[in-house]
């Protein structure tokens, strides 16, 4: 017999013997498979970003002030509506009417009502017809015949093509620039005062005592002068507002 052989059942014998018998290694067990976390990170922040986005169009429709208040945040704005509401009446008569604010902010005027629909007059217009202009929601920007041609070219970039919105020189002008609008009034001393566009971003339209109405159609007046129309009652029904 071999000694190689003698040696293997030698060994043979001695694990017999022990009672142990040789194992087979374990393999490691995988729960699973790795995850692809790139659509995962992106699906989150595409939600972050779109609740961030309602949560603050949410909060800006909460806290958003209404015209009454942007209008009451303008230093120096007038409002007639609280301190002098009685003067504000609303009736169609005809002639010259006197007004105790000048520029008129509201009042009686004239059946017919000056156009309106971003209108620039080199000339004073009649007052009696910017007033119902007024009552349409329209905002009537003033300014002394003396003021500098290069502020009232300023003023005309922002009235000409706007609808709602009209200029015009007005005579004895007691400050450079005057803005009116139904029962609000604002007094600036030049055209580059940032409280101008915020007078006609809070009120144009918005003062409307008469919403819906026009600021144009042929039962408005385009002349300049400061006579204003007398409506012919005897021959013509009242012209239509609307």
């Amino acid at each position: 017999m071999s000694t190689k052989t003698a040696k293997g059942r030698q060994t043979a014998s001695a694990k017999a013997k022990s009672g142990k018998k040789s194992r087979t290694p374990v393999k490691p067990v995988r729960v699973g498979k790795d995850r692809n976390w790139g659509p995962i990170v992106m699906f989150t922040v595409v939600g972050l970003i779109a609740a961030g986005i309602i949560g603050a169009a949410a909060w800006g429709v909460l806290t958003e002030k209404t015209w009454q208040e942007r209008a009451a945040a303008i230093e120096g704005l007038v409002n007639y509506r609280e301190t002098k509401p009685e003067m504000l009446t609303a009736e169609h008569v005809s002639g010259v009417l006197e007004y105790e604010v000048m520029p008129p902010v509201g009042g009686n005027h004239n059946d017919y009502w000056q156009n309106c629909n971003g209108m620039v007059y080199d000339a004073p217009i009649a007052k009696e017809h910017a007033v119902h202009s007024l009552e349409h929601g329209a905002v009537w920007v003033t300014y002394h015949p003396d003021l500098p041609n290069d502020q009232v070219q300023s003023l005309a970039r922002r009235v000409e093509g706007t609808d709602y919105l009209f200029m015009s020189p007005f005579e004895d002008l007691d400050s450079p620039i005057s803005l009116q609008a139904w029962g609000y009034q604002l007094k600036v001393d030049d055209a580059s005062d940032p409280r101008i566009d915020e007078f006609i971003q809070a009120l144009r339209l918005n003062a409307s005592v008469e919403p819906g109405a026009t600021c144009g159609s042929q039962n408005s007046i385009t002349t300049t002068g400061t006579t204003p129309t007398v409506p012919p009652h005897a021959t013509s029904p009242k012209p239509m507002e609307r």
